[in-house]
């Protein structure tokens, strides 16, 4: 299969080093320095259990979509922050036209689907996430990975039930699989990325905050207990998007990032490099939502109002 990998950092790099490594063809899109080493020297990822140090397929995006057609690739996975969603779906839309390549989000937040699909049809966007990896674009051309790294993939809930969409899912399993990117299919993919905005909106902009990884928030009884006063409003939260979450569910996330390898979150590594951080896409979608349901989110508000004010000084 061909796979472009629009957004080659920590995520979208090290799935697609792991899909090379196994035979896929991979065309990796990157901008600035990043692309340039891609370029000359290829990509390098360091992970516990696994290396690659090989050339790759690099370019920026404007370069691919100028120089490809749409039936060349097999699937588009967007690993973009998600704050450049509509940006890049609307330069998506044009070039893909009436093909049918489909679309795959491997991106935080609850909103990126519902984007693709507002710009690129129901039919081709389908939904996913990656859990327990911690993937970090350390210097350019160079990725730094701990955990297992897993992928979870869906067909995303507004999308008609395409004749090719169930196969396509299957095919990507095995495919992830094989390359040893442990993947499952879900037939509820809305419920997965709520579970994972659950973690995020519990650890990610605290520890922007704080400088802290997630090891030492979870060990300090104050800050965990902000964790999961965060983790539970965003809990509550996700009945707007008519998803249904326990504490039960709650309690399960919280031990399953205390347990979890001690990493930086993406938000903390963002906010040392003094970049944009996602904090509207995470904090900003609990808010909103819990503002419909006439509901206080207190945690996320206090946190989310101190990292705004933070951020904005540093830039």
């Amino acid at each position: 299969m061909h796979f472009v990998v629009i957004g080659a950092g920590g995520i979208g790099g090290y799935y697609g080093a792991r899909l090379q490594a196994n035979g896929q063809l991979v065309t990796f899109i990157a901008r600035g320095t990043h692309l340039q080493v891609l370029k000359t020297r290829g990509l390098r990822v360091n992970h516990p259990e696994w290396r690659f140090d090989a050339p790759v397929k690099a370019c920026s995006l404007e370069q691919f979509l100028q120089s490809s057609l749409p039936p060349e690739s097999d699937l588009i996975v967007l690993c973009v922050k998600a704050f450049d969603t509509e940006a890049i779906a609307r330069q998506l839309a044009d070039w893909l036209g009436e093909s049918s390549t489909p679309v795959l989000s491997l991106q935080n937040g609850v909103d990126n689907e519902a984007v693709l699909t507002r710009h690129l049809g129901t039919e081709r966007v389908l939904g996913g996430l990656a859990v327990r990896i911690g993937s970090h674009l350390t210097s350019p051309g160079i990725i730094d990975v701990v955990g297992p790294a897993q992928v979870v993939l869906g067909q995303w809930p507004t999308a008609a039930a395409a004749s090719n969409s169930t196969e396509l899912l299957k095919r990507l399993d095995a495919v992830f699989n094989h390359a040893e990117i442990p993947t499952r299919v879900t037939d509820n993919i809305q419920l997965e990325l709520w579970r994972k905005l659950v973690i995020n909106n519990g650890v990610n902009p605290l520890s922007a905050l704080t400088r802290l990884d997630t090891g030492k928030l979870m060990s300090d009884p104050g800050l965990s207990q902000i964790v999961y006063g965060m983790m539970t409003e965003a809990t509550v939260a996700a009945v707007a998007d008519g998803v249904s979450l326990t504490e039960t569910d709650c309690k399960e996330m919280f031990e399953l990032i205390r347990q979890f390898d001690p990493i930086k979150t993406s938000m903390l590594v963002d906010f040392e490099h003094n970049r944009p951080l996602e904090l509207e896409e995470i904090c900003g979608a609990v808010l909103s939502r819990s503002q419909q349901l006439q509901r206080e989110a207190p945690y996320t508000f206090i946190i989310y109002q101190l990292l705004r004010l933070a951020s904005s000084r540093m830039s």
